[in-house]
């Protein structure tokens, strides 16, 4: 069986997924055979494995680090809100149904077979498996619901832990001193070591801080990690940045940020392109009169589109769309476009929606949920003859009325539609391989009249292994490493 070792944060956003990220990536280049493991993840931004099934981004990308296929074992459970309190519960890959938050916590437990199961799969097939917290595990009012998720999985598979705090939202002491306190002693005495994430500055300056951690909490802090440089994909929606781009650049693309945004990750690689500047919007005022408007998946297509039709951003899109303006639509975004949506089997939200009216499509949502790797050839104009690699994940069907497809996929059938200025598509993933985001690049400039862009557009893939391997950097030289081996050590298998 493998050794492991376990990473918890403070909170949310401390850190955790990219810390599991750069241990997968240093155990790789160490000679190791290194796998993730999260019990349970709640996201919106989701994946497609080969075999059809659906995992968390957060370990797609920690798989990707460690050189190896993303596999639905390393994210047994997922949770998918739909709304405040639900959440579509996918478990090894498969929809389970939709719950409550109060139904969910009753039956969880009953869960913890199907995730050992899963996490003792991998233990067999590996050298060492890198498992990923949920939130904070000082969540006392949540505390036995903990089955497979912190202290819990921990106890469950005998792992050490990393306990890492975020200094860039400041209180990183106090986050790490409570956190400690407020676990009882047997879970306490499974931290291995503190970690201080994402400090900018000197870190001579925090040494009085740490030695007096260390004496408060008995518990040696084995890091200060910088603010990463490396270009990672974030684990949820609430990562993308409203409002500004991460430079000025000639074209300006606008992604609506709607309310429950899902695979907001398709656009990532259109941001690494010098000519194309990204930025997320959430009012018609913000929207102004960028070159092209994205409106992305969602994983409540009916709300979202009431949502932009009621704080004017559809107006706004629609005046933008008959004045020439381009308009791309991908999932959720595509079934906005069109014509209706209907939902007799209460899906969403039941009933009927009259959609934007910019694709001659209807959709009709229904129970059963796409999940499929697919390539495809861009047949639309002026992108024909891009080959993408992507995936599909929806609910219901669209049928397409007139007009002309995006795409044709591998197997013949048609995808998507086009009506002019604007295009529908139901594959995520578009960008990943280049050839789309030249093209997109090119027309773009093309019609503002600019010079077409000099950018060598590399794959997705190979821009992500140059950052996992700076990440892996900037870890491995603030990160004490033997520490770590040595805590992997204590607790191995017998």
């Amino acid at each position: 069986m493998a050794r492991c070792i376990m990473v918890q944060g403070t909170m949310s956003g401390a850190g955790k997924s990219l810390l599991a990220a750069a241990l997968c990536r240093i155990f790789r280049q160490d000679g190791w055979r290194a796998a993730p493991f999260k019990g349970q993840n709640m996201a919106l931004n989701s994946y497609i494995t080969r075999d059809g099934l659906e995992m968390g981004r957060a370990q797609v990308v920690q798989a990707q680090a460690a050189g190896i296929e993303p596999d639905v074992r390393m994210n047994p459970v997922l949770l998918k809100p739909s709304s405040d309190t639900g959440s579509q519960l996918i478990v090894l890959g498969e929809v389970r149904g939709q719950y409550e938050a109060a139904g969910y916590f009753r039956m969880k437990k009953n869960l913890i077979p199907e995730v050992l199961g899963a996490y003792r799969s991998l233990a067999a097939e590996y050298d060492i498996i890198v498992i990923e917290g949920a939130g904070s595990p000082a969540e006392i009012n949540l505390r036995e619901a903990d089955a497979f998720v912190n202290m819990g999985l921990a106890e469950l598979v005998n792992a050490p832990v990393l306990l890492v705090g975020d200094i860039d939202r400041g209180g990183v002491f106090a986050q790490l001193y409570g956190t400690a306190a407020l676990l009882e002693e047997r879970e306490r005495s499974r931290i291995a070591g503190l970690v201080i994430n994402k400090f900018r500055g000197d870190p001579a300056l925090l040494k009085p801080g740490l030695a007096m951690l260390e004496e408060k909490t008995g518990i040696p802090v084995l890091g200060v990690i910088p603010y990463t440089r490396a270009d990672i994909d974030d684990e949820d929606s609430l990562a993308p940045r409203l409002g500004e781009t991460r430079a000025r650049r000639a074209v300006d693309i606008a992604v609506i940020r709607l309310p429950r945004i899902s695979n907001f990750t398709d656009f990532s690689p259109l941001e690494s392109h010098s000519a194309l500047g990204v930025r997320y919007v959430d009012s018609a005022a913000a929207l102004g009169a960028p070159d092209l408007v994205i409106l992305p998946g969602t994983k409540s297509t009916m709300d979202d589109l009431l949502w932009i039709r009621q704080n004017g951003l559809e107006a706004a899109i629609l005046k933008l769309a008959a004045g020439g303006g381009a308009v791309l639509g991908i999932c959720g975004g595509y079934q906005m476009l069109g014509r209706a949506l209907s939902d007799p089997e209460g899906v969403e939200r039941s009933g009927e929606l009259r959609g934007m009216g910019l694709l001659p499509c209807e959709t009709v949502f229904s129970p059963q949920k796409t999940r499929t790797r697919v390539t495809a050839a861009v047949t639309a104009e002026p992108f024909a003859g891009a080959e993408v690699d992507c995936y599909e994940i929806h609910m219901g069907l669209t049928r397409r009325l007139g007009g002309s497809p995006f795409s044709r996929l591998s197997d013949g059938q048609e995808d998507g539609a086009v009506a002019g200025n604007v295009f529908g598509t139901y594959l995520h993933g578009l960008f990943d391989s280049g050839a789309l985001t030249a093209r997109l690049a090119a027309w773009l400039l093309e019609r503002k009249g600019l010079p077409p862009s000099e950018t060598a557009v590399e794959s997705r893939r190979a821009y992500q292994e140059r950052q996992y391997d700076l990440l892996a950097d900037d870890v491995r030289s603030s990160l004490d490493m033997a520490a770590v081996y040595g805590a992997m050590d204590r607790y191995a298998p017998t």
